[in-house]
């Protein structure tokens, strides 16, 4: 049994920036990595946007949020808001 669990896969997790909240139990997240530059050398910031859920809607524009890999909720969502970090400043 302990080969069982040792054997699950480590769920990735992010940290990022809300950037939509209009759908119901949706939000968009911004998350921002460093990626060194092939010719230049120098670090370059890059941004993807990912939509996870958000079952309680309780995220909101600004907010920094981690998201946690689940399985495929529809057709581009399998990322769910697992904590939030920090609260907008309205």
């Amino acid at each position: 049994m302990t080969q069982e669990k040792s054997s699950r896969r480590v769920k990735r997790s992010m940290t990022g920036i809300v950037v939509s909240d209009k759908m119901d139990k949706t939000v968009v997240v911004r998350v921002a990595t460093k990626v060194k530059h092939p010719t230049y050398k120098k670090y370059v910031q890059r941004s993807k946007k990912y939509k996870a859920h958000d079952e309680a809607n309780q995220c909101a524009m600004g907010d920094r949020v981690q998201i946690t890999e689940c399985r495929p909720l529809s057709r581009d969502k399998c990322w769910r808001v697992s904590r939030i970090v920090e609260k907008a400043v309205k």
